[in-house]
């Protein structure tokens, strides 16, 4: 038989994908992956005697391709699902008298020369040195409020309790004309703890007589900070602000974290809506919907379609659409919902 008649025998393809399937360690060799030589070696330990062309051949002919494994982002908590339809359902009835904050830390981090990427002479090197004597260390507790898009931030020396506490008075006073608030973080001890719980109701005792906006949580799943929307506004800061950075002091490093979300509040009140420029039934009309909204619609998508589906290729696409759709200079949510739809369940 010639090889490319070889190539179509039933008998001697089902020979080869028997091997395929079955790790090496099962025919005592010590690998994880296969290699032809090892494929033609025991495939005439079998009785079949084939040439490594003719194994190339058959797996190339039947779509066989060299992938590598994506890292899938995962939560163990039983409670999973109900913890993001109570999000996705506060957010869809968000009124205009309510804010709802996704909350969390950035760092600590070293104040000292960073490496990044950017444009360089030809010829020129760009190096950071592997030891640096830091400047200084610092901590940045910070919360987005989602409907309007707009970020609060103080600068602290630990992750504890008394940091959220003091975030969350901070957050009544600055949303005092609000009716409720709503505070979304993780499940870090400091975020969970009793004290943090009592401070809460005895916020809430004192409210209505005070005149504070009632406080209300709404955590999300243990082990999913990857759905924490804040997350992407931390990475949008360290791109644009630490990388490639070498400030003189720590004092440099705050004014500049501060003017980077300054005007990042500042674009954002100045643009509270973002105009469609379409659907995906070609209507072309466009139409202003409101941040928050997207945000909800698409969430919502996320977690009830694709979160449970097999693969990601349908959710890579619809971030590709989204970015065509929207015409925004800030895509940081969408790093978020892009991890969302790679999320799965233990």
């Amino acid at each position: 038989m010639n090889a490319r008649r070889k190539s179509q025998d039933d008998r001697i393809r089902q020979a080869v994908f028997a091997l395929l399937h079955s790790p090496p360690s099962a025919h005592g060799i010590n690998r994880t992956t296969w290699k032809m030589t090892d494929l033609q070696r025991i495939s005439r330990q079998q009785g079949q005697s084939i040439s490594r062309d003719l194994i190339s051949a058959i797996i190339e002919d039947s779509g066989f391709k060299w992938r590598k494994a994506r890292i899938v982002l995962t939560s163990s908590d039983p409670n999973y699902q109900a913890k993001i339809e109570t999000i996705v359902k506060i957010l869809s009835e968000l009124k205009n008298d309510e804010a709802f904050f996704s909350i969390d830390e950035f760092g600590p981090f070293a104040v000292k020369k960073r490496a990044g990427r950017k444009r360089v002479a030809p010829g020129e090197d760009y190096t950071v040195p592997q030891q640096q004597k830091s400047k200084g260390n610092l901590i940045i507790k910070a919360a987005l409020e989602r409907s309007r898009n707009q970020v609060t931030h103080f600068y602290s020396n630990k992750k504890n309790t008394q940091e959220m506490i003091k975030i969350m008075d901070l957050l009544r006073i600055q949303y005092r004309n609000c009716t409720t608030i709503y505070l979304s973080w993780d499940a870090a001890s400091w975020h969970i703890s009793q004290d943090l719980t009592m401070h809460v109701k005895q916020r809430n005792d004192e409210a209505l007589t005070e005149g504070y906006p009632i406080v209300k949580t709404a955590p999300l799943p243990v082990g999913a900070q990857f759905l924490n929307v804040i997350e992407s506004v931390f990475s949008g800061m360290a791109r644009a602000i630490l990388h490639n950075s070498d400030y003189c002091s720590v004092e440099a490093a705050k004014d500049a974290i501060d003017r980077y979300y300054a005007e990042r509040n500042e674009y954002f009140r100045a643009h509270p809506i973002i105009r469609e420029q379409g659907t995906r039934s070609g209507d072309k009309s466009g139409s202003e919907v409101n941040f928050t909204r997207v945000i909800i619609v698409k969430i919502a998508s996320f977690v009830g379609e694709w979160l449970q589906s097999d693969g990601t290729d349908e959710a890579e696409d619809a971030i590709v659409d989204l970015k065509k759709r929207w015409r925004n200079p800030d895509f940081e949510w969408l790093l978020t919902a892009s991890a969302m739809t790679t999320a799965r369940r233990l």
